[in-house]
């Protein structure tokens, strides 16, 4: 590997950046707006500095760090990834991405590189949309899909909108449109994540090359019942919400397996109201995230599951409602930049295939707009979003390697 990519910063940043988790020793948590965020967002910013870019933060919580080019007015490379997490989630999903980046942008310091445009590191906030359900904050923010009302509407377990969780987390929910990047800015946009599946490690390969993303659609699901008592109400008089709902969610997965491979829905929240042992249930809220490269096969889905509902509410005369937390389409990657860094694989003896992500990740949302592409490296045995996620350090490494040829040949 060549001697001015260094590993050991990179482990250092990732290892630094491990301690800023609301759940110490049983994986990484840091929700968007909170204290975690805010203290890996301060170690950002000083690393950037560290590598010789500007920094600012803007009004959304996104990390901005810029090298200067010749000329500053041509669309910029830009290079980054998200550093919120799930729940319990992993050490380098999202995360990693932005620390390669940050050792990008090392190396064109020591140098003392001078590229033809900008080169601008971003560490973006709310990918993952764990919180608030949605996902894409801070990519939709400068891309200028993201407005006040929508800040408003989406909430968290406790009611707690995004909102309210940015003015409490120091940020004025009503500047939000004012994170919009001019539309011409964005020259190239270049990901570098963990796989999050088990191919390349299953094949012992160093990369996957991205060439298309999922697209995705998520709803929340509630379906409107009765309360009543549970050893009292016969069984044919109850407009019970978990039976209805339940009877709708043990299809969804077989609805998805009669597709194409890689189409996948998966329910991942399940509410009931009242919640009592001896209660029959109110109301049954249940969330549904679904997964094609093909948008077609999503809402074909959706609507299966829309037809479903309303024929089980319609049999005891119990209605549903939903809500369309996120919905974006596939998009295919840069095919030019996927050819240049193929061939820089090649150069180094790295065995790459090329492959589509069936997980969604900020280079979705600007892809649909700019020049994208995305470089994987393997996770061990597959797992992601779980405290067991593990991908050497030496794999980044070896994506610095070929990110930092792909900038240059840019």
């Amino acid at each position: 590997m060549d001697k001015k990519i260094s590993t050991a910063r990179i482990r250092k940043n990732l290892e630094d950046l491990k301690a800023f988790t609301a759940t110490p020793g049983k994986g990484c948590t840091r929700m968007p707006f909170s204290k975690e965020t805010r203290a890996a967002a301060e170690y950002l910013k000083a690393a950037m500095k560290d590598a010789g870019l500007d920094v600012v933060e803007d009004c959304v919580g996104n990390i901005i760090g810029t090298r200067k080019g010749k000329d500053s007015s041509l669309p910029a490379i830009v290079c980054g990834s998200h550093y919120d997490s799930v729940y319990n989630g992993g050490d380098y999903d999202g995360i990693a991405g932005v620390v390669v980046a940050i050792e990008l942008a090392r190396i064109l310091q020591e140098e003392n590189a001078m590229l033809d445009t900008d080169f601008v590191v971003v560490a973006f906030m709310d990918e993952e949309g764990c919180r608030f359900g949605t996902g894409y904050f801070g990519s939709y923010s400068i891309l200028g899909e993201m407005d006040v009302e929508q800040c408003k509407r989406f909430k968290d377990r406790d009611d707690i909108s995004v909102y309210d969780a940015m003015q409490r987390y120091g940020l004025d929910p009503e500047k939000v449109t004012e994170a919009a990047w001019d539309k011409n800015r964005i020259g190239h946009y270049i990901e570098m994540h963990i796989e999050q599946g088990p191919v390349l490690d299953a094949e012992k390969l160093e990369f996957g090359l991205v060439n298309c993303i999922v697209g995705i659609q998520r709803y929340l699901f509630t379906v409107h019942g009765r309360s009543d008592h549970a050893g009292t109400t016969p069984m044919h008089m109850r407009k019970d919400a978990v039976d209805i709902a339940t009877k709708v969610i043990s299809k969804i997965g077989d609805l998805a397996r009669a597709e194409e491979p890689g189409t996948v829905a998966t329910v991942g929240f399940i509410h009931a109201v009242p919640g009592g042992m001896n209660v029959v249930a109110q109301e049954m809220s249940f969330s549904v995230d679904i997964r094609s490269t093909k948008n077609e096969i999503i809402d074909k889905i959706a609507k299966k599951i829309q037809a479903l509902l309303e024929e089980e509410t319609s049999k005891c005369g119990a209605s549903y409602s939903y809500e369309t937390k996120l919905s974006i389409t596939p998009v295919d990657m840069s095919s030019a930049m996927l050819d240049m860094m193929e061939d820089s694989c090649k150069k180094h003896g790295y065995q790459a295939i090329r492959m589509p992500s069936g997980a969604g990740h900020d280079a979705l949302a600007i892809g649909q707009h700019h020049d994208t592409v995305m470089l994987f490296v393997p996770s061990k045995d597959g797992r992601s979003h779980c405290q067991e996620e593990h991908t050497e350090y030496e794999s980044f490494g070896k994506a610095t390697e070929v990110l930092y040829d792909l900038i240059h040949t840019l």
